[in-house]
């Protein structure tokens, strides 16, 4: 799945007023976060993840395996929120061309 310039475009807008569902803190990427990261992209299909990590390398590596693991693009990062996207069996949000 890849997103095009337009839908990052969309998609960031619909985010800008999200708040973080999912909050994962020192302990890291459990089976259990990974379970709640699917579960709730099911549901909302757009999200932030809040990932509270000291240093950029490391929230970098932690965001990248948390979008490899729930199966879902990143549409954009701000410091330590990231914004998913994974469209759900039966999507909701409609995507531009």
């Amino acid at each position: 799945m890849s997103l095009t310039k337009t839908q990052i475009r969309h998609l960031r807008g619909l985010g800008h007023t999200l708040k973080p569902i999912v909050i994962i803190g020192g302990g890291g990427l459990s089976e259990g976060v990974v379970g709640e990261l699917n579960q709730s992209l099911e549901h909302h299909e757009l999200m932030k993840v809040r990932v509270n990590a000291e240093d950029r390398e490391e929230r970098d590596a932690l965001i990248e395996k948390i979008c490899e693991s729930a199966n879902c693009e990143l549409v954009q990062r701000i410091g330590h929120i990231a914004l998913v996207y994974r469209p759900a069996e039966e999507p909701v949000l409609q995507l531009p061309r």
